[in-house]
């Protein structure tokens, strides 16, 4: 299957579940985050809203013969009793190609139940799943996940979770996150999407990242305990064997950062993910200052204090923030 063909299938299951009586604002926001991902899922979320839309159109004029181009499922009401969110979900699905109207069976349709988790800027949640499986949730997440004895799916829509997987002989857990998928049968990692860059940090057990969309064109990468995986667009970078990187990696989950020689840009980038309150860098000189050390997260005026101490740094507060510069 080609990558725009497989974006037409994920574009079209944002469009099922949209119909669904349970759309939130969590949904939204997970819907809005795929479509900032790239041009391509807009155009395609575009292209097939505009069939539904077209469906709708027709249908409400009452025409007995619709243009040939256009599926006769799509013009049932959406709101008749047969109308089942599930069913359509396992149907035939549509993707708009060029001039004409295509139909496919997706390829890895949304099983039901579907359940939908999601965290506020700074907060953490932890979520249990009913085969024993544990998610960690941190800040600014959004998750959805159907987990049955059958089949273990989690989407990790937008931020990043932490991964605690039960054992279960011959049913692998399969995280979706934007174009890579993580396959486990039982182990701990945690999983973070930056736009079109995914990272894969492992703290127990073997697990395999591959390309969603084309998974037997691009090698599959197998990544042990202590491996962090880098991946973005058709490209994956292992990083050395380190337990200590992939530590200070998730020492989120106990409110803390942890910065190596890190830019002062990327320290603030990260400080921004968990607080409302943001800090801006002034300037590039002031954002090319390494540092180190251990902070909390959510703790903006002890971190721009330490600067200040340490490096001389100029803080100016302003009403929804704090301006740094040298």
């Amino acid at each position: 299957m080609s990558r725009a063909a497989a974006i037409e299938q994920h574009a079209a299951r944002w469009i099922m579940l949209r119909e669904e009586a349970g759309w939130t604002a969590i949904d939204q926001a997970g819907l809005e985050a795929w479509l900032e991902e790239s041009l391509a899922h807009k155009a395609a979320f575009w292209r097939l809203e505009h069939g539904w839309r077209e469906a709708d159109r027709i249908a409400a004029l009452g025409k007995k013969s619709v243009p040939a181009s256009i599926p006769a499922f799509l013009t049932w009401p959406r709101r008749r009793a047969f109308w089942i969110p599930a069913a359509a979900a396992a149907a035939l699905v549509v993707a708009l190609v060029g001039s004409g109207i295509q139909m496919y069976r997706p390829h890895n349709p949304l099983p039901a139940p579907i359940q939908r988790y999601a965290t506020a800027i700074g907060d953490r949640k932890l979520v249990p799943l009913v085969d024993g499986s544990k998610v960690e949730l941190n800040t600014a997440s959004i998750v959805r996940t159907a987990v049955t004895k059958e089949r273990r799916d989690v989407w990790l829509d937008r931020g990043e979770a932490y991964f605690e997987i039960a054992h279960l002989s011959g049913k692998p857990f399969v995280v979706h996150a934007g174009s890579r998928t993580v396959t486990v049968l039982g182990t701990k990692f945690s999983v973070r999407r930056d736009g079109d860059k995914v990272t894969v940090s492992v703290v127990e057990g073997r697990v395999r990242v591959e390309d969603a969309v084309e998974p037997d064109a691009v090698p599959a990468a197998i990544i042990t305990a202590g491996d962090v995986a880098v991946a973005r667009g058709p490209s994956t970078l292992l990083a050395a064997k380190s337990e200590e990187r992939v530590m200070s990696e998730l020492a989120w989950r106990g409110g803390m950062l942890n910065f190596d020689r890190t830019s002062l840009s990327d320290a603030v980038n990260e400080f921004n993910r968990y607080n409302v309150k943001k800090i801006v860098v002034g300037d590039a000189e002031t954002g090319m200052i390494r540092i180190g050390g251990t902070f909390q997260a959510s703790n903006v005026d002890a971190f721009v204090r330490l600067l200040h101490d340490a490096y001389g740094i100029h803080v100016e507060p302003h009403a929804d923030g704090v301006k740094i510069s040298s």
